[in-house]
C-alpha cells in the first residue's frame, strides 16, 4: 500500500464543523489522505471545548474511529496548561494556534475580532513574532497550525511584507530548536518563501485542511503540491503515526 499524506488538521461536528467523525473518514479516505480531526480546545472559542471535562468525551469519541486524534490549542488560553497528563498522552498529536496575541498596550488582539485603529501593522507583527517564540518554547505541541494567519484587517496587505526575511528567520529558528512542525494551511495559505525557509532550516512540514464542510475537508493537495515543489517527500512530513508526539501520545488504531 502507497503511503498517504496525512491531514492533521480538520474539524469535526464538535465544534464549527459540519461533518460528523464518521463522515470526515470516509471523505479523508476518498481523497487518499489519512483522517485526522483536531478540533478547537479553548475556553476563548464559544463553540469549541471549552473545559477539561469536555476533552474526555471528545476522545471518547475519536477513539471508535480509526482517525488520528489531535486537538488544537490556542496560545493565550489556559486550557493547554491546565490537562493531565492522563489526558494528553490519549492524543496523538497537539496543535498550537497564535488566535490571539499581547500587543505592547497590554491589549489581547484576536485574530477575528476587532482590530485596534491606532496600532500599525508593524507594530502588530513586533508583537506577533514574540509571541511566535514564546509559544514554541513554552507550549508542548507537535504542529504550528496556520502560520501565518494574522488579525482580519492584515489579510488585505502581502504577506511577504509583513513576514519579512528577519520574522521568518525568527519563527523557523523557533520551531527548529522546540521541534514543532510547520504547518502547510490549505486555507490560511503561507508565502512560498516562508515555507522554504522552514524546509531549508530542517523544521518537518506537516499538511492540513483545515477543513470544516465536505468541501474543505481533506483538501490537502494545495499544501502537498507546495511541499513536493520545496523537494520535501511524502515521507519525511509530518505523521503522528510515525514521527511520534512530543507529549507522548498514543498511535491512533
Amino acid at each position: 500500500m502507497s503511503w498517504q499524506p496525512v491531514d492533521c488538521h480538520a474539524h469535526s461536528t464538535h465544534s464549527d464543523g459540519t461533518l460528523t467523525v464518521a463522515e470526515i473518514v470516509d471523505l479523508a479516505r476518498e481523497r487518499g489522505v489519512r483522517p485526522s480531526v483536531a478540533d478547537h480546545i479553548t475556553s476563548d472559542i464559544a463553540k469549541g471545548i471549552r473545559t477539561v471535562d469536555g476533552v474526555v468525551p471528545y476522545l471518547e469519541d475519536l477513539e471508535g474511529h480509526d482517525v488520528l486524534r489531535g486537538g488544537e490549542f490556542c496560545w493565550h488560553d489556559t486550557l493547554w496548561r491546565e490537562l493531565p497528563p492522563a489526558i494528553v498522552t490519549r492524543f496523538s498529536h497537539r496543535l498550537g494556534s497564535l488566535h490571539a496575541v499581547a500587543v505592547d498596550s497590554g491589549a489581547l488582539v484576536h485574530a477575528f475580532r476587532r482590530f485596534p485603529p491606532a496600532l500599525t501593522p508593524d507594530a502588530y507583527m513586533q508583537s506577533h513574532i514574540r509571541a511566535f517564540e514564546a509559544l514554541a518554547s513554552e507550549m508542548p505541541v507537535d504542529i504550528l497550525a496556520h502560520p501565518t494567519l494574522l488579525p482580519i484587517p492584515l489579510r488585505k496587505l502581502p504577506l511577504e511584507e509583513l513576514w519579512t526575511e528577519e520574522r521568518e528567520d525568527r519563527a523557523v529558528d523557533a520551531l527548529f530548536h522546540a521541534g514543532i512542525a510547520f504547518e502547510i494551511s490549505n486555507r490560511y495559505r503561507p508565502h512560498e518563501r516562508f515555507v522554504r525557509r522552514a524546509v531549508d532550516r530542517g523544521v518537518r512540514i506537516a499538511l492540513g485542511s483545515d477543513g470544516h464542510t465536505v468541501t474543505q475537508v481533506a483538501d490537502v493537495a494545495w499544501p502537498l503540491a507546495l511541499a513536493r515543489s520545496l523537494g520535501v517527500s511524502d515521507a519525511a512530513l509530518y505523521d503522528p503515526a510515525v514521527h511520534g508526539s512530543r507529549t507522548g501520545g498514543a498511535h491512533a488504531r
